[in-house]
C-alpha cells in the first residue's frame, strides 16, 4: 500500500507544487493574527497608541483605549469580511491566479502604510486595507487546493493549510516576544515587516503555478483545462467527468450568480450547509483567544505574557502536525468536528470558572495557560481545518466561487464581531470581565456541536462530482457517508477501489 501511495505522489508531483506554494498565502493571515494581539501588549507600541496607566489597573503601566484595541484588531477581520463576499464576482472573472496577485498587492501597500505612520486614522486605514488582502488570500488560495487536489488529499492539503496559519501565528508570536522589550517603535515595526515575506515570493511563485483546471472548464476553455489536468498527473477521463458534471449542474439551473444560490432546494441546502460550517470557527470562541492572548494574559497577571502566547501558538502547531496523521483515515463531521467543540467549550467554562474564583494569583495564571493551551490544541486539531474544509466541499461547482466567498465572508463577519466586542469585556477600561469572558463560549460551542451532529453530511474521500451528485439525491446527512455513487465513480489511480474499501469498511 505504502508503494501505491508513494506512486501516485509522484504521477501527482505538480499538482502537489503548485498547491504546497499556494499554501504560502495563510501564512501571511496567521502572522498578522500572531502580530497584532501582541502589538497592542508592547510599551513600544502603547507610547505611540495608548495611555500611561497606574500599576495597579494594568501590570504593564500601559494600557489602550476600548475603541483603539476594538478597531485596531477588528478592521482586519471587516475588510476580510468584505474581500471575501465578493469573491464570487472577482474569482468568476479573473480566475484564482490574479486574484492572488491582487491579495499581494494590497498587502504591500497597506503595511507600508502601518509602518510609516503614527496617526491613528492611517493605522485604521492600513488594518482595513490588509483585511482586504486577507480575505483574498484565505478565499482564493483555498477555492484553488479543493479544485485542484485529488480528492485522497484534499483534507491533507487543507490541513497543510492549517499549518500555515499557525506557524504565521506562531512566528509572529515569537518575533513580538523577542522585539517587545525595546523601548521605541522598532519594538512593533520590525514585526510588521514580516508581513512582506510571503506578497513577495507568492508573487514571484505564481509565474509557474498553472491555473485551477476546474476554472478553466467552467469558463468554457476544457481543452486547456484538460491539458493541465493531464500535467498534474491526471487524465482525461476524470477532466470529462468534471466537465459532465458541470454541465448537469447547468441544466438544473443555468446561472451563475448571487442569487442563484438560493434559487433553488438543492443548490440552497449546499449554501446554507456551507456557510455554517466554516461560520462554526466563531461559534468555537477561537478569534477571542488567538487575537488578544498576549493582552488576555497581561490582564490576567500571568507572568511574561509573549512568553506565554508563543507556548500557546506552539501547542496549536503541534495539534496541527498530529491532525495531519489522521486527517485522511477519520471522517470530519462526528469524531473531530463535533468532539472539538465541545472540548473547546468546556476547556473555556473551566478557564472562567477557575479565574472567577481565585483572579490574580500566580497558580491562577498557570491554570489560564494551561488550559488556553489545551484550548487551542483542540481548537486546531479538531475545528480549525474541517470547518474551512466541510465549507469548501459542499458548494456546487458552477457556484462554487460564490458560495465559498459568501462562506468565508460570514465566517469573517462573526470573527470581526468577537475582536470588536472582546475588548468590551477583557479591557480593565469597561467591564473588566478578563478570562470571566470564557462563560460565554461554552453555550455557543455546544449549539454548532449539535448543527454538526443533525445538518452536516460526512464527504471524506469524495470527489467533487461525487458529492454534486449525493445532494442530487437528496440524502439525509446521516447517509452520505455510506452512500455507493454511480454517476461519478472515481477511476483514476485506482481510487475507486479504495473508495469502495472504505465504504465496505
Amino acid at each position: 500500500m505504502g508503494s501505491i501511495d508513494k506512486d501516485r505522489i509522484r504521477a501527482h508531483w505538480r499538482c502537489f507544487l503548485a498547491c504546497g506554494l499556494i499554501i504560502l498565502s495563510p501564512f501571511q493571515y496567521g502572522i498578522d493574527f500572531g502580530m497584532i494581539g501582541g502589538l497592542q501588549a508592547m510599551p513600544g507600541f502603547l507610547m505611540v497608541y495608548g495611555y500611561r496607566v497606574d500599576t495597579s489597573v494594568a501590570k504593564l503601566g500601559w494600557n489602550i483605549s476600548t475603541e483603539r484595541q476594538q478597531l485596531i484588531s477588528s478592521l482586519m477581520t471587516l475588510g476580510a469580511f468584505i474581500s471575501s463576499g465578493t469573491a464570487g464576482f472577482t474569482a468568476a472573472k479573473l480566475g484564482r491566479k490574479a486574484c492572488l496577485w491582487l491579495a499581494s498587492l494590497l498587502c504591500c501597500v497597506s503595511n507600508i502604510i502601518m509602518m510609516a505612520t503614527e496617526d491613528i486614522g492611517a493605522l485604521y486605514a492600513g488594518r482595513f486595507l490588509i483585511g482586504l488582502a486577507n480575505g483574498y488570500f484565505m478565499t482564493y488560495s483555498q477555492l484553488y487546493i479543493q479544485e485542484s487536489s485529488p480528492a485522497k488529499y484534499r483534507g491533507l492539503f487543507l490541513t497543510a493549510f492549517q499549518f500555515s496559519t499557525s506557524i504565521g501565528t506562531l512566528i509572529g508570536t515569537i518575533v513580538d516576544w523577542a522585539t517587545a522589550g525595546r523601548p521605541d517603535k522598532s519594538a512593533y515595526l520590525i514585526p510588521l515587516g514580516l508581513i512582506y515575506i510571503v506578497p513577495f515570493i507568492l508573487s514571484i511563485a505564481l509565474i509557474f503555478i498553472p491555473e485551477s483546471p476546474r476554472w478553466l472548464i467552467l469558463q468554457g476553455s476544457s481543452t486547456r483545462g484538460a491539458n493541465l489536468w493531464n500535467g498534474s498527473g491526471r487524465r482525461d477521463d476524470e477532466a470529462a467527468a468534471i466537465k459532465a458534471a458541470i454541465d448537469k449542474e447547468r441544466e438544473m439551473g443555468s446561472n451563475t450568480g448571487v442569487v442563484d444560490m438560493f434559487r433553488n432546494p438543492i443548490d440552497r441546502r449546499r449554501t446554507f450547509l456551507s456557510v455554517s460550517a466554516v461560520t462554526l470557527q466563531a461559534a468555537s470562541g477561537s478569534m477571542f483567544i488567538i487575537a488578544y492572548k498576549a493582552y488576555f494574559f497581561a490582564m490576567a497577571n500571568v507572568s511574561d505574557p509573549f512568553a506565554m502566547s508563543c507556548v500557546l501558538s506552539t501547542m496549536g502547531l503541534i495539534a496541527i502536525i498530529a491532525n495531519s496523521l489522521i486527517v485522511t483515515r477519520y471522517g470530519r463531521r462526528r469524531v473531530l468536528l463535533m468532539t472539538g467543540l465541545v472540548t473547546c467549550g468546556i476547556l473555556q467554562l473551566i478557564v472562567a470558572v477557575v479565574y472567577d474564583k481565585n483572579p490574580g494569583a500566580k497558580v491562577t495564571g498557570q491554570v489560564l495557560v494551561a488550559f488556553s493551551c489545551l484550548y487551542l490544541m483542540s481548537y486546531n486539531g479538531m475545528i480549525a481545518s474541517y470547518a474551512w474544509l466541510a465549507g469548501g466541499e459542499i458548494p456546487s461547482q458552477r457556484l462554487r466561487s460564490h458560495t465559498f466567498g459568501l462562506a468565508a465572508a460570514v465566517g469573517f463577519f462573526f470573527a470581526w464581531l468577537t475582536t470588536f466586542t472582546a475588548p468590551y469585556f477583557i479591557n480593565p477600561e469597561s467591564l473588566n470581565w478578563g478570562p470571566r469572558y470564557g462563560y460565554i463560549w461554552l453555550p455557543s460551542c455546544i449549539i454548532a456541536a449539535v448543527w454538526v451532529y443533525l445538518f452536516l453530511p460526512e464527504v471524506k474521500g469524495r470527489t467533487l462530482e461525487e458529492i454534486d451528485e449525493m445532494f442530487a439525491s437528496r440524502l439525509p446527512a446521516r447517509k452520505f457517508r455510506g452512500y455507493v455513487c454511480v454517476e461519478n465513480r472515481p477511476s483514476v489511480d485506482g481510487e475507486k477501489e479504495e473508495v469502495a474499501v472504505e465504504e465496505k469498511e
